[in-house]
């Protein structure tokens, strides 16, 4: 993104809402000694009592790797189901109970691990209950670490939309550390690294982008994943502190999402759809998303087709397509109304001029965005 462009949307993120002396800046750890970490971030907060929140998946992989930390010795387990289709209202109201019944006053701390379903709904749960716990963030997935545990956003699906409740409320701390990556399959892998591959492409010098498209996802080299995991994160970073409640610049970080969320919607709800879709992860539906949003860059706001063509290649590759039809265009669109970017009845998008020109506040026409899903069922 070029400079003067920078600056203009930053003036319009600090003139229109400055909400950092409101919103507490969280702080990231970058961990290569987990217990150590854990430990400082427990020691900074407050504490009568502490509560881990995990999902039936992280409960049996990840909870042993922190059971014996003499910091959380004392902690009371608190169990959801696993995956997305658990990010609901229930869930949050079985953890708030949890909370009631184990003694929880404003005093105490939630510690959320696990992937971004966990800490958006742990985050959520910890932020009302009581008007406000102090959460740590110890993401277990590699979507965990560079999206949803990371910028202050917390929340569950409702109506069969993604993320339509919540606040934003950050956690005192968020502890990154890869030792958790070993513990993922190849497809929650390929759901966190679409997300870097949006970073990538909102990073203005570029580089990052072309080192992601040329990463061995195959053959993971846990090393160089680490440094780029800790880039990606600047990337976030450095936007939300710019931005944290989304009125301006932090909507860069939505490439991809609009016609994402739609499709991850959609798949979410198999009866509105005319053929057999399965539920997928964020990230593919990103991956997806990025697909149609390149098209509309490329048509719309003259991203170079090249470097589209690239992107959608590397996607195709990795991450395959979503079983839509043209049959499915009309629910696709009405989902994407439901997106929290529109403005008024216009269907909003965040598209790009080139690899970090960012474009906010773009609307695209109904046969626009047609075309823009014909593009991504073709798997040009």
């Amino acid at each position: 993104m070029g400079k003067e462009k920078f600056n203009e949307l930053k003036r319009f993120s600090i003139i229109f809402f400055n909400f950092a002396a409101v919103m507490e800046k969280q702080k990231v750890i970058i961990s290569t000694k987990l217990e150590t970490s854990v430990a400082t971030a427990v020691g900074e907060c407050e504490r009568d009592r502490t509560f881990i929140l995990v999902d039936e998946t992280t409960e049996r992989l990840c909870l042993p790797l922190v059971a014996g930390f003499d910091c959380l010795r004392d902690a009371e387990i608190i169990t959801i189901g696993a995956t997305d289709q658990n990010k609901t209202l229930d869930s949050l109201s079985h953890v708030w109970t949890c909370l009631q019944q184990g003694g929880a006053t404003r005093h105490s701390l939630m510690v959320n691990l696990g992937g971004g379903m966990v800490t958006d709904l742990g985050g959520f749960a910890a932020s009302t209950f009581k008007r406000g716990l102090n959460y740590i963030n110890i993401p277990t997935t590699l979507l965990a670490m560079v999206d949803a545990s990371v910028g202050g956003k917390t929340g569950i699906n409702f109506g069969g939309l993604k993320n339509e409740i919540g606040v934003f409320s950050t956690a005192k701390s968020v502890i990154l550390d890869t030792t958790f990556l070993r513990t993922l399959d190849h497809e929650n892998i390929l759901s966190g690294y679409a997300e870097m591959l949006k970073h990538g492409l909102i990073e203005e010098k570029g580089e990052m982008w072309a080192e992601l498209l040329t990463f061995d996802l195959d053959v993971i080299d846990y090393y160089q994943l680490s440094r780029m995991l800790a880039d990606s994160v600047k990337v976030k970073e450095r936007i939300v502190e710019e931005d944290p409640t989304e009125r301006g610049l932090r909507k860069a970080l939505n490439l991809g999402h609009t016609v994402g969320h739609a499709f991850e919607s959609f798949a979410m709800n198999p009866k509105q759809s005319k053929s057999p879709i399965a539920p997928i992860l964020h990230g593919y539906a990103v991956a997806y998303g990025l697909v149609c949003e390149l098209y509309l860059s490329s048509v719309k706001t003259g991203f170079p087709v090249e470097k589209m063509r690239q992107t959608v290649r590397f996607i195709n590759e990795h991450y395959g397509r979503l079983a839509i039809t043209c049959n499915d265009y009309p629910t696709l669109l009405e989902l994407m109304t439901h997106d929290k970017k529109n403005l008024g009845s216009d269907i909003n998008f965040t598209l790009l001029g080139n690899i970090g020109d960012i474009r906010i506040n773009q609307t695209a026409t109904k046969q626009e965005i047609e075309e823009a899903l014909d593009f991504y069922r073709e798997g040009a």
